[in-house]
């Protein structure tokens, strides 16, 4: 890696996709607050909604995956009034 280009915090961090358990980790600098043990090692933990593991495109079922039920509000919010 070339000196001086990348920020202070640049360090491996596991990302958690909330919706199947999913965990990678990779490289990066993204502020986090709880942490993670894998195979013995902590790590930073940065929690997702959603990533290639469950995403309907990556995964060929157009299954709606929704966890905090904005869908839901969003549907009640903008049904269709019968008078």
């Amino acid at each position: 890696m070339k000196k001086g280009i990348h920020p202070e915090n640049y360090r491996l961090v596991a990302f958690k996709d909330m919706s199947n358990d999913f965990v990678f980790i990779t490289r990066s600098c993204v502020n986090t607050k709880e942490t993670i043990e894998i195979d013995g090692v902590t790590y930073p933990v940065y929690k997702m909604e959603i990533s290639n593991t469950s995403h309907p495109f990556y995964t060929g079922k157009m299954k709606l995956v929704d966890t905090a039920g904005r869908v839901d509000k969003f549907y009640s919010r903008y049904k269709k009034k019968t008078k």
